[in-house]
């Protein structure tokens, strides 16, 4: 599905996109803990806030030295197998995992609007795959785009780009109130919630 922020993100700055996708993996994020919840591995869940606070931490404090190649490296050996289990909630839990990697891989590289653009679709595709898998069906394009749930999806990723936009230059603030107000709200993307 083709999302116009897209060609908007181009006109980011890195910081303006490593931001848009911290918050999208700060949502995605309660659909890996719920997975590592039902699989008794909260330890795993905790690794991905620890490195999603690295990365915030990398975005907010100046000279902060983080070695994100060792983080990835850690990170890797939670990554599920969607062959290793037999419930739904493994694939948003494996979006989840390629989204905070795409990230780290950006950070790495200093590469981020192709990966902005990949972690948008990824988050866009982890709704678009719980409707189908909900309706049994594969949806065209057109049931996807007039879904309500498409729609929210769109807004957030919407609402975030407006804010990151109307910023002249990188403001700390108002990085730390993005990760704050999307941590509080303690929703994903597709409606899991941490309680």
């Amino acid at each position: 599905m083709r999302n116009p922020i897209h060609k908007r993100l181009e006109r980011f700055e890195t910081w303006q996109n490593l931001t848009f996708m911290a918050c999208l993996c700060e949502r995605m994020y309660p659909n890996f803990k719920l997975f590592c919840d039902v699989i008794e591995q909260p330890e795993q869940a905790k690794l991905y806030q620890n490195i999603l606070n690295l990365v915030w931490e990398h975005l907010t404090v100046k000279g902060a030295k983080i070695n994100f190649e060792n983080q990835l490296e850690k990170f890797e050996n939670v990554i599920p197998n969607v062959n290793d289990y037999e419930f739904f909630g493994v694939v948003p839990a494996l979006d989840a995992c390629e989204g905070l990697s795409e990230l780290l891989h950006a950070i790495i590289a200093g590469e981020t609007l192709e990966q902005a653009i990949k972690i948008s679709q990824l988050s866009m595709q982890t709704v678009a795959t719980v409707l189908e898998t909900e309706q049994e069906r594969e949806l065209t394009e057109d049931e996807l785009k007039s879904a309500v749930e498409i729609q929210e999806e769109l807004d957030v990723q919407w609402q975030i780009y407006r804010t990151l936009n109307d910023c002249e230059e990188r403001d700390t603030d108002l990085i730390l109130d993005l990760k704050s107000e999307l941590r509080s709200a303690g929703i994903s993307n597709i409606g899991v919630e941490i309680v």
